[in-house]
Formats: C-alpha cells, structure tokens, sequence
C-alpha cells in the first residue's frame, strides 16, 4: 500500500509539471524547492502510515455470550445419535433467548422432566438387582477375661459337683462367628452362622430359609432361629448392655433358638410387631438332628409395640412394651434318664462363663407340659434408658406330682455419659446399634502433639432375681448385683467391663451345701463386621 501511495504522489507532481500549455501559466511552475519539499512530505507520510500499521493492536476474538440454556441431556439423544423431528421441536420449546419467564417455566419443567427420568432408572435398576441371588458375609468375635476374686466353699461344690473347686480365672472366645445371608429371587432370604468360639465343639446359630412380602405372614422363615421370649434374648449380643443375659433370661428359653418355623409381621406405622410360630424342644445346634417318637415341641408368640416413639428427635425417646408366651410339651418322661428326652429343665450360669451351671432344676420327671409367660418394658428418655421383664413358668406334671411355679425378673438402667442414646428397632422391637458422636482415635498432629476423640461412654447397673425352687424341686434361688461400663471405640467395636455379685440360697443339697456367695470381674473386647 505504501508503494501505491507513493507512485501516485509521482504521478500526481509529474501531470502537474507537464499540462498542457493552454492552461499553464508562469507562476504555476513548481522549483526544485518545491519539489523537494513535497517529496519530504510524502516520505512523512509513508512513514507515518508504517507506523500506524506496526502499532495496530491484534483483533479480538469474538466470545459468544454464555447460553442459559443446559446442554441436551445425552439420554435424550437417539442410539444414532441424532434427534428426530419430535425430539428437536421439543429441545427448541425449551429454548428461549429473551429472559422472559417463560423461560424459566420451561427451564424449571425441563429439569423436572430430568428428574422424574433419573428417578425411574434408579427404580428399575432396583428392580433388576432384586431379582439376582446376593450374599452378604458378616461376623463377630467377642474375647472375654473373667477374674473369680472371692467365693464361699458353697460355689465351689456348685462349681464342680462330686469334687468342689473354686471357679478359676479364665480367659477365652465367648463367640468367634462367620456367617452368610442374602435374598434370593423373587422374595426369598437365606442365613446361615456358626460360631468357632469352641473350636473343638462348634454349633451352628442361625440357619433358615425363608421369604417376605408374603400375604397373612408377611416374612416367614423356616429353621433354625430364635424362639420369641425375653427382650433380651432377642436383643444381639453385639448391641446388649451387659456381657452375659440375666439369669431369667437365660433360664426359661436356655440358648433361646431351636429348629421351627416362624412368622414374623410389622404394622404399616412401625407402632406394633408380633412373632409366632413352633418349635423343637431340643437343642440341635451341635449334632443338627433331633431322634425321638415323642415329639417335644413349643408354639410361642409374641407381641410388641411402641405406644411413644418421638419421630421429631430420631427416636431419642420411645416406650416399648411386650408380652410373649411359649407353651411346650415334654415327653413326660418319669425318669428322664435317656438322651433325647424330656426337656423340662431349667437352670443358668450367674451371668457370667462358669464350667457348669450353678442353679438347676435338672430334667423335672413327669413333666406333661409347661407354660412360661413374660412381660417387657423399656423407657428410654435421651441419653438415659431403663429396661425390665418378668417371666413366670408353671409345670404340670400330671400323675407324677403336684404343678410347680418358676419365676424371675430383673431391671437394668444405663447412662451415656457422651450424650448418645440407645436406638430401638421398631420392626423388631429390639435394641439397635449404638453410634458414637465421635470415635475414639489416636493420632500425631502436625505439630508434635496428640490428639484423638473419646468414643462414647455408658454405666450401667442391673438387679437380677431368679426362683427355681418349688415343691421338692429345689434349683436354688439366686440374686445377682452388676455394674458395668461400656466403652464404644466406634459402632461396630467396644470394651466392656462387669462387675457382679452373686448370692445363692435354697439350693439342693450338693456336697452338703445349699447357698454361697461370689465377686466376680469381667472384661470384654469385642468387634463386629
């Protein structure tokens, strides 16, 4: 371009230098003054006109104002990958550039659309994995330590009768499980647990089959599970306040699960639950058989229900009561001598692991049937809970004697020092999980320091009470003081600690004793996966 300028600045001075004479006049010629002073005004010129093209600054780019609109969701896409006719007029009644709220009407339709897209395939994904065969391995392992501090020579001959010792200190596996469930398609559920805690003597736990969403029984299983009596009984071992359950507990359903079938059913509003079914007597966690003409079996129920449960708080506060039955009936077997036979027997460890049960009614003779029927109540108001049952036993005996009358209760009562609570499971109307506000942790800071949370803490107590002498029956009567403390590291870990004081008295006769007295300590770690 400079180059043009230039040739037409020459031009323009040589046309002026060589017009025609007819319109030249004499003062129009041009010196070589002149000359030169033009030529010096166009060298300005072209410089000036380089220097403007160097200092130009480079074009922007054009940036397009960001669209408000989102982009076409890719499920909205065909498999091709493209949109038909349909699908593009409906993207297009979506956009709109002018701000209006129109816009936002559509935007606000077209996000619902997405979500109610989302939530469907959420559901059907569901729905699919429902129908696939799942497993699910879970366990626990519970390692006691137990310190007999002072005993009378009365719980030395209970101890070990024929030749009394003293309880000795001891330290073992109380439970050492591993086991697997899952859902089977449609509505079917399986288990299966064993416990190595006595790894020369394992038993199987629970081991069923079952199904839900069933019409009358709701969820029925069939094996061997837990019969419905005692709260406690039916709490987990992983979530209890104490190592051991108390003596009544133990005593009227001893290891509490027998092979039977079982339905189990919940309210719509989770305000009542109720169990019932029927078992075997017997006790085949160890040989998984049962041998015998005579039948031995029990029809239980149980029915449950939280009157109160503050919604409002997560269940902070709640009142569960029960009421369960179990009616059984034995051989009736006068001399109760052969293996498999009458299951009227009643007895229990003072809720601690001992070599051998120190009160015991032993296998009653003549026993035709007997019932046993108990009451729960739990309250629990923020951190603070309380617990109690009561449970009485009648047997009748027929021909053999008189009917007799066994009874026990306890009440228990826990403090989270931590401000935590003790969840209920409605469904069940059992004790749930307890979850920390904070874990217990230990750990180096940046800094050099130590720093950690605490867990949660609880203290308990517990009075227990148990009467298994009736008649010229004599199991001994015993009455049991325990405190504790539970240490949660987090929710699935915990230490606990039991201190118990037992008294024994109207015990039969056992190497000439019939009462005594024991202190004994506990400790307990304990871990569930």
């Amino acid at each position: 371009m400079r180059k043009f300028i230039k040739l037409a600045g020459i031009l323009l001075l040589l046309g002026t230098m060589f017009r025609p004479p007819i319109v030249q006049a004499e003062d129009t010629k041009i010196s070589s003054e002149q000359l030169e002073r033009l030529l010096n005004r166009l060298e300005q010129a072209e410089k000036r006109i380089q220097e403007l093209e160097e200092s130009k600054p480079e074009p922007k780019p054009v940036t397009p104002p960001p669209s408000p609109f989102r982009e076409v969701p890719p499920q909205l896409e065909r498999a091709s990958g493209g949109l038909d006719d349909s699908e593009e007029m409906l993207i297009n009644n979506y956009t709109d550039d002018s701000g209006s709220p129109a816009f936002e009407t559509r935007l606000s339709t077209l996000e619902e659309d997405w979500k109610k897209f989302s939530e469907s395939e959420k559901e059907k994904k569901a729905k699919d994995a429902s129908k696939a065969t799942t497993l699910k391995v879970f366990g626990r392992i519970h390692l006691d330590g137990w310190n007999f501090s002072d005993s009378t020579p009365g719980i030395a001959a209970f101890n070990n009768p024929g030749d009394p010792a003293d309880p000795e200190n001891r330290f073992e596996f109380r439970r050492l499980r591993i086991g697997v469930s899952g859902d089977i398609k449609d509505n079917m559920l399986y288990k299966f647990e064993y416990d190595f805690g006595d790894p020369g003597d394992p038993a199987f736990k629970d081991v069923y089959i079952g199904w839900n969403d069933l019409p009358v029984f709701q969820t029925l299983l069939i094996g061997n599970q837990k019969r419905p009596l005692g709260m406690d009984h039916l709490n987990s071992s992983r979530y209890n306040w104490f190592m051991e359950r108390p003596l009544v507990i133990e005593a009227f359903n001893e290891d509490a699960r027998r092979l039977g079938i079982c339905a189990y059913g919940v309210s719509e509003d989770e305000t009542w639950n109720w169990r019932y079914g029927i078992f075997n007597l017997e006790d085949i966690s160890k040989d998984g058989q049962y041998v015998g003409d005579a039948g031995q079996y029990s029809i239980n129920g149980r029915f449950a229900g939280t009157p109160w449960y503050d919604e409002t708080s997560d269940g902070r506060g709640y009142l569960h009561l029960a009421v369960a039955d179990m009616w059984a009936k034995p051989d009736g077997n006068p001399s109760a001598t052969a293996s498999n036979t009458n299951e009227a027997r009643f007895r229990t460890r003072p809720e601690a692991r001992t070599s051998s049960r120190w009160i015991d009614t032993g296998a009653i003779a003549g026993a035709t049937w007997f019932n046993t029927l108990g009451f729960e109540a739990m309250l629990n108001v923020g951190s603070f809970g309380v617990v109690s049952e009561y449970q009485v036993t009648q047997v009748g005996r027929g021909e053999s004697g008189s009917d007799l009358t066994f009874q026990g209760a306890y009440v228990e009562a826990g403090y989270f020092l931590t401000g935590e609570y003790q969840p209920i499971d409605r469904k069940s109307g059992t004790i749930g999980r307890v979850k920390p506000l904070e874990n217990f942790f230990l750990v180096r800071t940046c800094d050099g320091e130590t720093g950690g949370g605490w867990g949660a803490w609880q203290v308990v107590a517990r009075y227990s009470y148990l009467d298994l002498s009736d008649g010229n029956v004599t199991g001994g009567d015993e009455r049991n003081f325990t405190f504790g403390m539970n240490w949660w590291w987090n929710s699935h870990s915990r230490v606990q600690f039991n201190y118990i004081h037992a008294q024994i008295d109207d015990r039969g006769p056992v190497d000439g004793f019939t009462g005594g007295r024991a202190d004994l300590f506990g400790a307990r770690f304990m871990v569930d996966f």
